[in-house]
């Protein structure tokens, strides 16, 4: 049984870069798998900046993720989400999607979060973790991070189409979403409140109108 750690990439784990690119440069090579290749120094960027996800099965190399981020912070994208092939099927995946996001929305609470797969298992994830598919027109529109597709192999389709439509799939989260969704609860459940308080007051004051009404046909039949 695997024992998987999935942690903040730090230091300690530079010597892992060799693994992650040869990893990320097989899947790079499956057509349609829309991963773009990294050089060795960018890797390290990433984890010497801590912003890198690693996952490992004691001290073997399992997966790896990592933020980039684009128009001044005001877009995040969690990037090369790789899995080691003998390590997939078993939802680490799923694991690294979850903490790179976290760690996305810790270091940028305020950026809108988003990625390009052409993977229905990511597409799922995403989902999960309340992305929803939008059009690349609503991604961001820094040429720096869609001159990174160029080491993808479907990066023609990309050229022909100019840059609205390709093999991969537009996701966003917008952090505003969650606000808008947490203050709709919040409105609803003031509302349910005053409901029940309405509710529970016009049936003490009809309670009260019975009761005025039935003293005041006694003191009339008394008189």
């Amino acid at each position: 049984m695997n024992n998987f750690k999935v942690l903040i990439a730090s230091a300690s784990h530079l010597k892992y870069v060799v693994d992650i690119l040869t990893t990320i440069e097989e899947s790079a090579k499956v057509r349609g798998t829309g991963i773009a290749q990294r050089k060795p120094e960018y890797i390290q960027a990433k984890i010497n900046e801590g912003k890198a996800v690693i996952a490992l099965n004691e001290n073997d190399f399992a997966g790896f993720c990592y933020i980039e981020t684009w128009g001044h912070g005001q877009f995040v994208a969690n990037s090369g989400l790789i899995v080691k092939p003998e390590y997939r099927g078993q939802g680490l995946a799923k694991l690294i999607k979850q903490e790179v996001f976290k760690l996305s929305k810790e270091k940028y609470p305020n950026a809108k979060i988003f990625g390009l797969t052409t993977g229905l298992a990511v597409m799922k994830i995403n989902t999960s973790l309340g992305y929803r598919p939008v059009t690349f027109s609503e991604l961001t529109d820094d040429a720096a991070f869609w001159d990174g597709c160029q080491s993808c192999v479907n990066f023609d389709i990309l050229q022909r189409t100019n840059r609205k439509i390709c093999l991969c799939t537009g996701m966003l989260y917008d952090p505003t979403w969650e606000e808008n969704a947490k203050e709709t609860d919040k409105r609803q459940h003031s509302y349910q409140v005053y409901s029940r308080w309405f509710k529970l007051k016009y049936h003490i004051l009809s309670r009260l109108k019975k009761t005025k009404a039935a003293i005041a046909k006694v003191k009339k039949k008394a008189a």
